[in-house]
């Protein structure tokens, strides 16, 4: 497996996300926000919520699943690819005729009752493009996903402009979701023609047996959904739509963050399923790498998330949500622990691990729900954040346990120290330029924190010369077990 297509998809899909989630996404938030207001945008974000929730129900745990599957030895891709897309359009379309029947139990306005329906006929295109991840994730090519997503928040804030422009209300903006997420499904089925080309088969025993697999996996991503996404769904309940709308600004901006681990996760994930049941030791290397990465990702957001809250919330929503500040305040502080969170979780799944995490996380999701219950209704969104703060805790400890007594693997701490001693030195450097306007303080503050990771050798120089030279084969292979 080449190293610099690791190193390029590494790279471009960084980018990618980047100028997605801090351009476009944060240029639709504003567009929302400010046509909608707290309470209208509070609304959305209810949308946004139940939308969470039938991804969830419907996703059954088939995208790792299947990335691990076609990437083992052997394996039929062609048939196995049939197979699971014609599951995964059958359970969306499940998912979407149920709904209708359980509206009316729901206490909340027509038009969010509308939307919240509208946005159940979106996962049947969601989930198909997160089915189609597999394909680009086995083949290391998630650059195509980046860029499919990339194209989709540009049909999708094109669309939030011209529901403003046009004035078409709530709905309009529920209907941009619809939109951008079946467009996203189109290019990515056109892209995985590339690398795979599949017939939409509808068989109910291999359904059976993968099922056997992935549902333990499935239950985790619904139990993941109560500690993630309960907590809006409840202040919609307890207090409101301008609860949710000052602490879904906060929240959006940390959510769109998460792609980090995400991406990483996605990347490293077949590497790890393959070296697993070849090498383990080489299967340590590639862990304990990725954890340092995900530290060395991690703390400059968390600290510049921090030092520029202040900043960011009035550029992410305009006046009006300065109560937002402290929740983001919290919640930047969380995304750490979603990141190594997120480790532990690839972990037990490379190591098949799905019923055990499913479990972690059945009690980390009671406890969620117990705390926002208690806390919420004291202390509003800010109880909201503070739950979600303790719960990614919990997560990323209970996980890192169950890696050591399940698999024998706890990460290797070695150059953390100096990753942590850069991250002071960052949080030095964010002080001083403080007068400076912050998008050029938070500029500086990471040059002095890469200089830092140099200069104390965090990253080692046969790592980066494996990003940008030609290695002998011998360093190539290093590196590559390294990535």
């Amino acid at each position: 497996m080449s190293t610099r297509k690791i190193a390029y998809n590494i790279v471009f899909n960084s980018i990618m996300k980047v100028v997605t989630t801090v351009v476009l996404s944060l240029v639709s938030i504003r567009l929302i926000t400010g046509y909608l207001g707290k309470e209208g945008f509070g609304d959305y974000a209810t949308v946004l919520a139940y939308f969470a929730f039938f991804s969830a129900v419907a996703d059954l745990g088939i995208g790792s699943i299947t990335a691990r599957e076609i990437s083992r030895e052997g394996a039929d891709e062609s048939g196995i690819l049939g197979r699971v897309a014609s599951l995964r359009i059958a359970s969306s379309l499940v998912v979407f005729l149920l709904v209708p029947l359980l509206l009316p139990f729901f206490s909340y306005s027509l038009p969010v009752k509308i939307g919240i329906w509208i946005a159940a006929g979106t996962i049947v295109f969601s989930t198909f493009s997160i089915f189609l991840n597999g394909i680009f994730q086995k083949n290391i090519a998630m650059d195509r996903i980046a860029m499919t997503e990339f194209l989709g928040k540009i049909v999708q804030v094109s669309a939030v402009y011209g529901v403003v422009y046009f004035k078409l209300g709530f709905l309009g903006i529920a209907s941009t979701l619809l939109i951008s997420l079946s467009f996203n499904a189109l290019v990515a089925f056109f892209l995985s023609r590339k690398f795979a080309k599949f017939h939409f088969v509808a068989d109910v025993p291999f359904w059976k047996r993968f099922l056997h697999d992935s549902l333990p996996l499935g239950g985790s991503a619904l139990i993941t959904f109560f500690y993630f996404k309960m907590d809006t769904i409840l202040l919609s309940v307890m207090k409101g739509s301008a609860a949710v709308g000052t602490y879904s600004v906060a929240y959006k901006v940390m959510e769109n963050l998460t792609f980090f681990p995400a991406l990483l996760a996605g990347l490293i994930l077949p590497l790890l399923s393959k070296a697993l049941s070849v090498d383990r030791s080489r299967f340590r290397d590639i862990a304990d790498t990725t954890f340092r990465v995900f530290a060395i990702i991690a703390i400059p957001l968390v600290l510049g998330g921090v030092f520029f809250s202040k900043q960011i919330i009035p550029i992410v929503s305009g006046s009006g949500f300065q109560e937002s500040v402290p929740v983001l305040e919290l919640l930047i502080v969380s995304l750490a622990f979603i990141f190594f969170g997120n480790f532990f979780n690839m972990i037990l799944i490379v190591g098949n691990h799905q019923k055990e995490l499913m479990k972690t996380l059945l009690f980390v999701a009671v406890a969620n729900i117990i705390a926002n219950s208690f806390l919420i209704p004291r202390f509003s969104y800010l109880g909201a954040a503070g739950t979600s703060l303790g719960t990614e805790f919990l997560v990323s400890v209970v996980t890192g346990f169950l890696a050591h007594r399940l698999l024998g693997y706890r990460p290797s701490f070695d150059k953390i120290g100096r990753v942590v001693l850069s991250a002071f030195i960052m949080g030095g450097a964010l002080w001083l330029t403080r007068p400076l306007p912050f998008v050029v303080s938070g500029f500086l503050s990471v040059v002095v924190y890469v200089a830092a990771l140099w200069l104390f050798k965090a990253v080692s120089s046969v790592e980066v010369a494996g990003l940008f030279s030609k290695q002998s084969e011998k360093e190539a292979v290093f590196v590559e077990e390294v990535l």
